[in-house]
């Protein structure tokens, strides 16, 4: 009598040993107790992705502080979202007018018309991490009377020589 395919029985393999390890990062846990390397700008450690001259640092970190101002005056209602059209990506404008309007509704007043109002939000910190000499991250400390909040932001260098605010995160 011949068997048949079905009837033929094939062995399995003995089973692999499992490492502890399988399916894991292989991570190295020790502990580091050297600090990070950086360097100083002023009296603020830095701790960029590559090297940056002075010069570039301090023209960007004026410029992004004036920006960050205006977006916060922007989402308060003192400006008009129309004055960073400029420097702002389509998606990055486009919230700055919706955080006004919430805003203004919540408080009843008009968006971008000033409004008479006891405090007002101010940059008061802001520390840049240069990712390469055309991008830029930026977080801000802004006072607003006791209270603080803080504001994020990537700029981006255009082929033009402007910089321009491509995301923009209130916490």
């Amino acid at each position: 009598m011949s068997e048949s395919s079905a009837d033929v029985v094939v062995p399995l393999p003995d089973p692999a040993p499992v490492a502890s390890v399988q399916g894991t990062l292989a991570l190295d846990l020790q502990p580091r107790f050297d600090p990070p390397e950086t360097t100083t700008y002023g009296h603020h450690p830095v701790a960029d992705v590559i090297p940056i001259e002075a010069p570039l640092r301090h023209g960007l970190e004026q410029w992004a502080g004036r920006y960050l101002q205006a977006a916060v005056e922007i989402v308060g209602g003192d400006r008009p979202v129309s004055q960073l059209l400029r420097w702002s990506s389509h998606e990055v404008y486009q919230d700055l007018d919706r955080r006004a309007q919430l805003v203004a509704r919540a408080g009843r007043h008009q968006a971008g018309q000033g409004r008479v109002q006891p405090v007002r939000p101010r940059v008061v910190g802001l520390h840049t991490c240069f990712l390469t000499r055309d991008r830029v991250e930026v977080s801000a400390h802004v006072r607003y009377g006791d209270r603080s909040r803080a504001v994020a932001a990537r700029f981006v260098r255009t082929t033009d020589e402007r910089w321009r605010c491509t995301a923009l995160e209130f916490a």
